[in-house]
């Protein structure tokens, strides 16, 4: 094997699976694969939105929990979802 064979076989094996995009990594597929569709608001501590990309077509709403910060997918659709987002955007607007 020549050298430029094992250094490019070198550089395939040391791309990582995500892609990097400033400080945040963008995973190559959906997070949310079930949807919690049950009011939970009292239990949220953070949120985090995922907008829709070239990787995964959903926008992705995922909670960490207080008590445990277990992660868990909200359904965007949810009147309970869209009314907790709407309450913690009015938290963050001075």
């Amino acid at each position: 094997m020549s050298v430029i064979t094992i250094v490019a076989l070198l550089g395939f094996l040391t791309i990582p699976e995500g892609m990097s995009v400033g400080d945040q990594i963008v995973k190559p597929r959906c997070q949310c694969i079930k949807l919690e569709k049950q009011p939970i608001g009292r239990l949220i501590g953070m949120l985090e939105v995922n907008p829709a990309n070239s990787y995964c077509k959903n926008v992705e709403i995922i909670a960490t929990l207080k008590k445990d910060g277990n992660k868990i997918c909200l359904d965007p659709n949810a009147p309970w979802v869209k009314k907790v987002l709407d309450r913690k955007r009015a938290e963050q607007t001075p």
